[in-house]
């Protein structure tokens, strides 16, 4: 039925990107929406980096995603274009506090002395996580390891978890250094590319930074997301095809919405 809200879907694995914007003005002027990532396994649903607007494209999926079918909550970063959301995502995962339930995982510094998740949020969920790196974690079926620490200005951490038997790794938000490529060998690498060039002393990945990791790590898929105004200009859809090309591995762009169905 068009428009029934989805709860559970036991057996359906599935990866949906609720939003693909990356940085500053692409995430204020909502050139891409930037919602996050919802991935659902095995029946456990998870929101990764519920930016601003999660909950509104929650609404606007097709079908529809229920926030309050979440078992959990990750953020790799405090960032506001990655963690805008998380006080209200946290409201509607425990139906507005009133049944506590429901993991968040984050960086330590996301609930320090000056916290993105309100301290009176804070027992709204069963627990409250915070991630170390190389670590192993899980809520319900959904299981998931913690990358090296990133260079990026907050602490931060990417991801490695399994959906329908297949290895994928989240590469979110750093400054490049060799070390990433051996963890995030994967068979698809969901990868953050905020910038097309090279943009010194900025701690973001760009273009090139992608096609090193992608060559070296050799997934069977790897898909670029997070994109700031200079990848939106250069047509990041052209530019995947071109890495498609050169490198003889499936690469392609995600788009607000696009879903990767694991089942």
């Amino acid at each position: 039925m068009a428009g029934r809200v989805t709860k559970k879907r036991p057996g359906k694995d599935f990866l949906k990107f609720l939003g693909t914007a990356g940085a500053r003005f692409v995430m204020i002027k909502q050139l891409r929406a930037s919602g996050g990532i919802w991935v659902s396994c095995k029946g456990t649903n998870v929101l990764i980096d519920p930016g601003p607007g999660s909950i509104v494209h929650c609404a606007k999926s097709r079908p529809k995603l229920d926030p309050m079918s979440l078992d959990g909550i990750i953020l790799t970063h405090r960032h506001l274009d990655h963690a805008n959301d998380i006080n209200v995502m946290i409201e509607a995962m425990t139906e507005g506090g009133f049944k506590r339930r429901g993991v968040v995982f984050c960086p330590a510094d996301a609930v320090s002395d000056d916290p993105v998740i309100l301290r009176y949020a804070h027992n709204f969920a069963e627990k409250i996580e915070t991630l170390e790196a190389n670590k192993s974690y899980q809520v319900g079926e959904f299981k998931f390891e913690t990358s090296m620490r990133h260079i990026h200005p907050a602490e931060t951490y990417g991801l490695k978890f399994e959906l329908g038997g297949r290895t994928v790794a989240l590469l979110t938000d750093t400054r490049f250094f060799p070390e990433l490529v051996d963890f995030y060998k994967s068979g698809i690498l969901i990868i953050c590319v905020v910038f097309y060039q090279p943009r010194p002393g900025i701690d973001h990945l760009n273009l090139l930074d992608a096609e090193e990791i992608i060559r070296k790590s050799g997934p069977r898929k790897a898909v670029l997301t997070h994109f700031g105004m200079t990848m939106l200009t250069a047509k990041p859809h052209l530019q995947a095809e071109a890495l498609t090309r050169k490198l003889g591995i499936e690469v392609v762009a995600a788009y607000d919405g696009m879903t990767l169905d694991f089942s």
